[in-house]
């Protein structure tokens, strides 16, 4: 719906909204995972995703560029930060993310984490697609999908890396398998969620 012009303006600010949600939750899942991850080396690596996320003096990071694109939809600041619009299934959701990697051990919170293999795609073709179904949306408002397409990419050759070293058995296969099933239901849920509350356009 969002990449071929179908979703409504409420619809859009909706789903805005509740990502906003999983935003934020981000830098803290990345922070458990190095909580628990005895490698300095893949910590200092991985550090890099909070600070993407959070910012820093010099850059704002990821979760202000979203709020930014709230604003570009029409939310307020305000609206956005005091996550009145995020619907309980997605903190659920989200809230079930971010616990996994508190207790798993790290490299299964790390393979957790591949199903940006297809983010890079998906922010191209919004940057793509977004202008001309949703001219009322300024360009600038989409700033953290233009930052995502390189940051992304960079995030999974170290993700893949990592789980291609350490799933290397057939059991230990099947176990990746069955984490990246478990974010695959953790996405799939927050978007049925915004399903039913926000309307599905045909």
């Amino acid at each position: 719906m969002l990449n071929t012009g179908k979703a409504t303006p409420e619809q859009i600010r909706g789903w805005v909204a509740n990502r906003f949600y999983y935003q934020i939750a981000i830098p803290v899942k990345d922070a458990a995972v190095l909580s628990n991850c005895p490698d300095r080396e893949v910590r200092r690596g991985w550090v890099q995703r909070i600070v993407d996320h959070d910012g820093t003096d010099n850059d704002p990071g990821g979760i202000e560029a979203w709020i930014g694109l709230g604003v570009a939809t029409g939310l307020t600041r305000a609206e956005i930060i005091d996550l009145r619009h995020v619907i309980p299934a997605i903190r659920f959701a989200v809230d079930a993310y971010v616990n996994f990697p508190r207790r798993a051990p790290w490299q299964e919170a790390v393979c957790s984490s591949l199903t940006e293999m297809f983010a890079p795609e998906i922010h191209k073709q919004r940057l793509a697609n977004w202008p001309e179904h949703y001219p009322w949306i300024e360009s600038a408002g989409l700033q953290y999908f233009r930052n995502r397409v390189s940051q992304a990419r960079r995030d999974v050759e170290q993700g893949l890396a990592i789980t291609l070293d350490h799933f290397t058995t057939r059991s230990l296969q099947q176990r990746a398998l069955d984490i990246l099933q478990f974010k695959l239901d953790i996405l799939w849920a927050m978007n049925d969620a915004m399903a039913q509350q926000y309307g599905v356009s045909t």
